[in-house]
């Protein structure tokens, strides 16, 4: 009787074992996939930023704004006390205003070079998510093996143990009978 019950106590320990770790698993997996979202919004926030509107390069064109402005009111004073031309202070208005297009530009390619870093920190992050999330599956089918071995071990203790019993009781029968004849 010891060993029915002690086999039924082991199966009965698998399942429980199994299911907290099923438990486990899944808290887990639900962290990891909070943690994909809030890397999939953080590229998506970052990736789609407009360079040419962050701080830094907010910074940088005006700062270059103000430089062409004092340097058109020089042309215009120069023009006016050194008697020179429209077409000079055209001329330097013009390769001022390339200045300001060549820091536009400049912006935009440093943003396309921002933009391949934050897509392949944000793909990094992604592998290294799937791939815990994929050990944790393998985990859990793994655990599902053991538990499937534990019970069909115990299932069979207790079918050798039923077995054996019933060899007993018949033999007891049969003693009996021998015994009354």
């Amino acid at each position: 009787m010891g060993a029915l019950l002690g086999a039924a106590m082991g199966a009965a320990g698998s399942i429980a074992g199994a299911v907290s770790r099923n438990n486990q698993i899944s808290k887990r997996t639900e962290a990891i996939d909070k943690r994909l979202r809030e890397n999939q919004n953080w590229y998506d926030r970052r990736y789609n930023e407009d360079a040419t509107q962050r701080a830094d390069a907010q910074r940088l064109l005006t700062m270059t704004e103000d430089a062409i402005r004092r340097r058109n009111r020089a042309a215009e004073g120069r023009k006016a006390v050194m008697g020179g031309t429209d077409e000079s202070v055209a001329a330097e208005k013009e390769a001022n205003n390339m200045a300001y297009a060549n820091a536009v530009s400049q912006i935009a390619a440093v943003g396309e070079r921002r933009k391949d870093v934050i897509e392949q920190q944000y793909r990094n992050k992604k592998e290294s998510y799937e791939d815990m999330r994929d050990n944790l599956e393998s985990q859990r089918a793994s655990g599902l093996d053991m538990l499937g071995g534990a019970v069909g071990g115990a299932v069979s203790g207790m079918k050798a143990f039923l077995d054996a019993s019933k060899k007993k009781e018949k033999k007891k029968e049969e003693k009996k009978e021998e015994d009354a004849s």
